[in-house]
């Protein structure tokens, strides 16, 4: 018997995270301003989230739009304000301008987490050098997990991508969970289970009404049930 799959859902908020929660996700990715392709949300929406849902959330630390770092002391500052609204568990990742993982943001902000768990996100699609990448990350404390599409265009094209790291789970620099968003379709699951994924990210494929509409706990229910077969 295969290992359930982990349903990962994007949050805007508190109406998100219960709606989620009703319809079978098993974590959350907590944001803000999607137009930005996801920032770090207010402190106090994290707070109100963690008092209202049992199910774990990943917390976004990002202030601007694209994958460079900017100001890491703000960022830093960031992460430090999410641990105090009660945040567990976070997601980043950025690029330095040689394509190349900024390690020095990275390693800045991992140092302020305790030990908590992240996820490093898309920018990996963006990498210069995927595979470099995750063995410059491998041993950074908490990393368990990459949010992928295998391109920058989403799972359509990355889709070959995706299914040689899951080939490669247990390698060096392949140890962390792959969890594949970014476009993903109903229609790529069966293969992606097939080739052993077990981590699915979806956002706009829950929310019938788009973004300025709230997560649907039946379209959620879709997806678990996908998920589950």
């Amino acid at each position: 018997m295969r290992t359930r799959a982990v349903l990962e859902v994007i949050a805007l908020g508190v109406e998100d995270a219960v709606a989620a929660q009703a319809g079978g996700a098993d974590r959350l990715e907590v944001v803000a301003d999607m137009a930005a392709d996801g920032l770090t949300p207010d402190a106090e929406v994290v707070a109100g989230i963690r008092e209202t849902v049992e199910i774990p959330a990943r917390v976004m630390v990002r202030l601007g739009d694209g994958f460079a770092a900017g100001d890491v002391t703000a960022l830093v500052r960031a992460a430090r304000e999410l641990r105090a609204a009660g945040a567990e568990e976070f997601v980043f990742g950025f690029l330095g301008e040689d394509g190349g993982p900024d390690l020095d943001a990275v390693e800045r902000i991992v140092d302020v987490l305790d030990g908590c768990p992240w996820t490093f996100h898309r920018a990996v699609d963006r990498a210069a050098d995927r595979d470099a990448l995750r063995k410059q990350l491998a041993d950074l404390p908490g990393l368990d997990t990459y949010l992928t599409a295998g391109s920058a265009e989403g799972v359509d094209d990355g889709s070959p991508v995706l299914l040689a790291e899951a080939a490669r789970r247990g390698e060096p620099g392949y140890t962390q969970q792959l969890l594949v968003g970014g476009g993903l379709r109903l229609e790529h699951v069966p293969e992606l289970r097939a080739a052993g994924v077990d981590a699915f990210h979806v956002g706009g494929a829950v929310r019938p009404g788009g973004w300025s509409a709230p997560v649907s706990a039946d379209a959620v229910r879709r997806w678990r049930t996908a998920l589950d077969l």
